[in-house]
């Protein structure tokens, strides 16, 4: 490269500059001509520039143990982190709908609920004097109860919203507006009220829930033109 300069001096100042580098590092960042503007100064930028990426290729070495090893976790701990779960909040089994229609009319639910709806018994924790207007978005997450006082639908596992499970449908419906229970009164979440709404919806177009038909005013005029005369 110093071959490239015709001009004597400015290869003496390359050449001392390009050898004071290599003996001290630290002068090559600290060395800078009095003139910016000379030629000489740009050829000192070049070798800075190329003695820069030299030294920044350069990787730090760290002496130190392994503090994590790259071996895949083991079956073991897997295994460890599932007995941990307490088997009543599982709730990975799918009840089909038959299962909880003949449940609805079995003895362990008369004994657990009587007569009254699932709903009556329960007691929703929340902080304050005031009830919520929103519950919960949801008591189950990846197959486990992650609340400790879950809705009266997510806390028994063989109560299932399904449009054939009439006379679970019935328990969130008002018998005389025929409109669904607010939440501040049945406390389900609302992962489960959407279900119910769904579940409600669909009996009702299959023809297995009764419901009123809103009343519709119509404007005779439209069908009857004599009566526009009038």
């Amino acid at each position: 490269m110093l071959k490239l300069f015709k001009n004597k001096e400015i290869s003496k100042i390359l050449t001392y500059s390009f050898t004071k580098c290599q003996l001290n590092p630290k002068f090559f960042h600290s060395f800078r001509l009095s003139s910016i503007e000379s030629p000489q100064n740009e050829c000192l930028r070049i070798l800075q520039r190329d003695k820069r990426s030299k030294l920044e290729l350069a990787r730090p070495l760290y002496i130190s143990s392994v503090a994590f090893s790259d071996a895949e976790p083991s079956e073991e701990t897997d295994d460890k982190d599932k007995k941990d779960v307490d088997p009543s909040k599982l709730r990975t089994r799918v009840i089909d709908p038959e299962t909880s229609i003949r449940y609805l009319k079995s003895k362990a639910y008369e004994t657990t609920y009587g007569d009254e709806p699932v709903w009556v018994k329960y007691r929703r924790n929340f902080k304050g004097q005031f009830v919520p207007r929103k519950s919960r978005q949801t008591c189950i997450r990846g197959g486990v109860i992650t609340t400790g006082n879950p809705c009266p639908i997510c806390r028994d596992e063989y109560l299932v919203l399904h449009y054939t499970n009439v006379d679970l449908l019935k328990q969130f419906i008002h018998p005389e507006t025929g409109e669904i229970l607010d939440t501040r009164k049945t406390h389900i979440c609302q992962k489960r009220l959407l279900q119910l709404e769904v579940a409600i919806e669909k009996a009702k177009f299959y023809g297995l829930l009764k419901y009123q038909v809103p009343f519709r005013k119509y404007d005779y005029s439209e069908y009857y033109p004599d009566l526009k005369e009038m």
